[in-house]
Order: C-alpha cells, then sequence, then structure tokens
C-alpha cells in the first residue's frame, strides 16, 4: 500500500478547492516526468525551503496539498523540501487533511482524514472517515464516527487510553426565529465523539448546543435562498486533551476556546469570545483561531488567524499564553510570526517542538515556519502558491515500506542512466546498481553513490542486458532491492 504505484490525476468536483476558491486552469502537458522511477508523480507538487538555519530540530515535514490540479494526498518532505512518502487518496473528489503523526497502542502510526467537503459561507465541512497507518504504510485501521453520521476533517487525537477523539458536524432542525431566521431552520451542531478505536464503541459525546448559545457567534446566518441551508454558528476546528486529562477545543465562529469536564461534559471555562470566563489581556485575544493545544510547561498556544469572515488583524500569528485559572485572566507570553507578516483567513496549525521551539503552518497561505523558543525563524518553506495545506507538522518518523524500490532507465551518450526510488522509506543512505547478461547474475560490476533526494542517479558505463538497484543504510546493508530491468536501448 505505502509504496505502491499511484496512477491517474486527482482533482476535486465543479474545478473547486475544497474550502471554496476556484480552481486554477489545468496546466499544459509536461513532456518529462518529474521522477523518472515514478512518473505516476508528475504533478506531485514542488516544496520550496527558502529559509533554512542551524539548530532546526531532526525531524519530517508533514503536509496534506490541495489544488485544483495535481494529485491529492498526503505528503511528508525533509528539510530540504524533497518528498519523503506520498500516497494518492482515493477518486473521485476525495481530500486528504490533516496528516500527522502519532502514537497508537504505544506504536508510531500515521494518521489523516479522508472524504469530501462542503459547506456554507466558504467554510469547510466534512463528510469522511480517518486513517491510522504503520510504520509500513499499512492500514490499520479506519476510524468512523458512530451512528448515521461522518467524521469532519478538523481534528483527530489519538488518546493513551487507545480512544480517538473528533468532531462531527451534524445539521439538526432549529427554530433559528429568534436571530431573524426561519423557525424551520437548520444549525450545524459542533459534535465531539469519543470512538473506542479497537471497537467502534462510541465511549462519550458532547454537543454545542447544549452548552454554547447562538448569541455568541461572530458568524452571519444563511440568508435569502440559502436560509434554509445549516447555520455554522460554531465552527469546531481542534479538539485535545489538557494536562489534566480534560477536554479542550476551539470553536472559530465564536473566538473561544473551552475547557470541557471529560467526565460531566460541563464547560469549565471559555476563553475568548462574548462571553469569556477570564479577563483576556490585550496582547493575547485572538480571532478565527486554530488549533488550540496545551504546551508541556502549562502554557497554551494557538493559530490566531485574525481573519475570517472579518479582518481583525493585519496578520496572523502563532500565539502562547498563560491561564490563571483562579484569578480568572490571561497573559501574553510570546508570538510568533511569519517573516512576511502572512495573513490566513483559512485553516492553520501551531504547534511546540521538542527542544521549546514551534512550528506553523500558515493554511491557506501555503507556508510553514520553523521557530526558535524566542519566536525567530530558522526554517521556512512552501508549497507552490496556487496550493495550500490544513496543518503542517514537523516530527521524527522512520518509515520502513513493505514494496520495492522502484527504478527507472534510459540510454543516453552510450550509458545507462538509472534512477531510482523507494516512496516512503526513511533510512536509505546510499544506492548501488549492479548490472550483467542475466537478472540472477548481476554481481560481477556495480556502481554506487550518496541518495540525493526522492530520486537518486547513477551511470552504469555501456549497455548491459540488465539492471538492478539496492538502497542501502548507513552501514552498507541492503534494505531493498528493486526488480532486474532489461536495459531496451
Amino acid at each position: 500500500m505505502g509504496g505502491a504505484a499511484v496512477t491517474g490525476v486527482g482533482g476535486f468536483a465543479l474545478g473547486r478547492l475544497p474550502w471554496g476558491e476556484p480552481a486554477p486552469e489545468e496546466p499544459a502537458a509536461v513532456e518529462d516526468p518529474k521522477f523518472r522511477s515514478r512518473p505516476d508523480l508528475r504533478t506531485l507538487p514542488d516544496v520550496t525551503i527558502t529559509m533554512a538555519a542551524a539548530g532546526t530540530v531532526a525531524g519530517s515535514i508533514f503536509l496534506t496539498p490541495a489544488s485544483g490540479t495535481g494529485l491529492w494526498g498526503p505528503l511528508v518532505v525533509d528539510e530540504k523540501g524533497s518528498p519523503v512518502w506520498f500516497k494518492k487518496v482515493p477518486d473521485p473528489a476525495t481530500v486528504a487533511i490533516d496528516l500527522k503523526a502519532q502514537q497508537y497502542r504505544g506504536k508510531p502510526v500515521l494518521t489523516w482524514w479522508e472524504g469530501t467537503i462542503g459547506g456554507t459561507g466558504g467554510q469547510g465541512v466534512g463528510q469522511g472517515e480517518f486513517v491510522i497507518a504503520d510504520q509500513s504504510y499499512r492500514e490499520i485501521t479506519r476510524v468512523r464516527a458512530a451512528g448515521t453520521e461522518q467524521a469532519d476533517q478538523h481534528d483527530l487525537v489519538l488518546t493513551p487510553q487507545g480512544t480517538a477523539l473528533f468532531w462531527v458536524y451534524d445539521p439538526i432542525p432549529y427554530d433559528l426565529s429568534a436571530l431573524g431566521g426561519p423557525t424551520d431552520g437548520v444549525l450545524h451542531d459542533g459534535v465531539i465523539q469519543e470512538i473506542d478505536i479497537a471497537t467502534g464503541k462510541k465511549v462519550f459525546e458532547w454537543r454545542s448546543s447544549d452548552h454554547v448559545g447562538l448569541d455568541e457567534s461572530y458568524a452571519p446566518r444563511p440568508v435569502g435562498e440559502s436560509e434554509h441551508l445549516p447555520y455554522d454558528y460554531f465552527h469546531a476546528n481542534s479538539v485535545g486533551l489538557a494536562a489534566d486529562g480534560d477536554i479542550i477545543m476551539s470553536a472559530r465562529h465564536t473566538w473561544a476556546v473551552y475547557k470541557i469536564d471529560r467526565r460531566s461534559g460541563e464547560v469549565k471555562w471559555r476563553i475568548g469570545g462574548k462571553k469569556s470566563d477570564f479577563e483576556v489581556d490585550e496582547r493575547t485575544a485572538f480571532s478565527w483561531q486554530h488549533d488550540f493545544r496545551q504546551r508541556r510547561d502549562g502554557s497554551y498556544g494557538l493559530f490566531d488567524n485574525g481573519a475570517g469572515v472579518t479582518k481583525e488583524k493585519e496578520y496572523s500569528r502563532g500565539v502562547v499564553f498563560r491561564v490563571d485559572e483562579a484569578a480568572r485572566k490571561t497573559t501574553f507570553v510570546r508570538e510568533f510570526l511569519h517573516p512576511d507578516r502572512l495573513s490566513a483567513p483559512t485553516q492553520g496549525s501551531f504547534r511546540e517542538l521538542a527542544d521549546g521551539g514551534s512550528f506553523v503552518g500558515w493554511g491557506q497561505m501555503p507556508h510553514f515556519t520553523e521557530h526558535n523558543a524566542d519566536g525567530t525563524v530558522r526554517l521556512a518553506g512552501h508549497l507552490p502558491l496556487d496550493n495550500q495545506s490544513y496543518r503542517a507538522y514537523k516530527a521524527e518518523w522512520t518509515g520502513t515500506p513493505l514494496d520495492q524500490p522502484a527504478l527507472g532507465l534510459r540510454v543516453e551518450g552510450g550509458n545507462v542512466i538509472v534512477s531510482a526510488s523507494w516512496n516512503g522509506a526513511t533510512r536509505v543512505a546510499r544506492w548501488r546498481a549492479r548490472w550483467g547478461t542475466q537478472p540472477g547474475a548481476l554481481a560481477e560490476s556495480q556502481v554506487e553513490v550518496a541518495r540525493t533526494g526522492f530520486e537518486t542517479t547513477l551511470t552504469v558505463p555501456g549497455t548491459p542486458e540488465y539492471v538492478v538497484a539496492e538502497a542501502l543504510d548507513v552501514g552498507g546493508n541492503v534494505l531493498g532491492t528493486s526488480s532486474a530491468i532489461p536495459v531496451r536501448v
């Protein structure tokens, strides 16, 4: 599954990106493949690193590129922007969102969401399910919502108890006359589900309509011909666990973050918005935010878009603040900015790194930055500007695909040019090509070079009958071997 060749080109229904923006026009046909060993990855977007300073933490970068053309799927790249692993999601019009490394049953896994995205007012609402894959990129299981609803794309958190926390956007009948709307209106209820992964059984559920009033929303309700479309008053976009085990979450359309008792479901506090339980200092104040998390020192961080339906700030940022639950107030700690002072009206992420630095994904603006603890930037890069990635993460990841390395051959100047790659393999340090007159007798001649990125090129002198490529680790041990490919002049 993980390294299998992908075929075809993914797109999005009706020529639009999943968040409502028009898709760019189809590009002109390209004569040469991007990777000769994997011509199916012709339209895989390039990731450009614009700044790389000393002191970055070890790790890979996790993206889910989205554009009107090209391939849809989870993408891992290294610090140079070179692809490490990509998997195309199924057609038609299926989107991959929120690729990240997590732990399941004490082992590293990758998780991402697959489904379709719609919504009203340009706000993405997902219907789909989550994938959990092991280090060989084999699918372990899929996490689905309980009942008839489908899981929303905005977040998935795997807990130490073997459960999964995520959101469901449930359209329910609702009287909107108090807001000037129809009595037979529809409300998008923000529903947290906690599912036991092994059994699929629901162990906890929480509904925003039971705890958060419509008068707390900053989002306009649908009007006119759209007034019977669901009113997305809450727009939940992150869920997680606080250090004490309670649930913390963010709702974009109320400009507020919440702490919820994991047993009773009662709201312990809300910060921000129209009914904040805390005094929010001016430098902490946020709006249209994403990705609320507690950090290791007990402080909290989030991605403050500062823009959405309205624009409240000139630029977006990651912001860290402390919460004094006794005094009921917040204290600003630090903010993290893009060097170009980007404003991201949708999406975005902000995560703490192992050394106390932070990694920011700039959402609708297809950029990512890695910061020192003091906020200075030490790594910056971006997808093509017609792309976007809902979130971006950085984490250590070891991939051991079960398929064979891929091989591409061409004859040039009387020699054979060998192009070798292995989708998802992270331990390859060098490549070796061997050749000979028969597939089973290729040891008499060989050439070896250092790995140079997703695809490495080796030159075989002359035009032998067969060539094979071997992936080697730092100790020279063979990790995987391609099929023996005949040379065709």
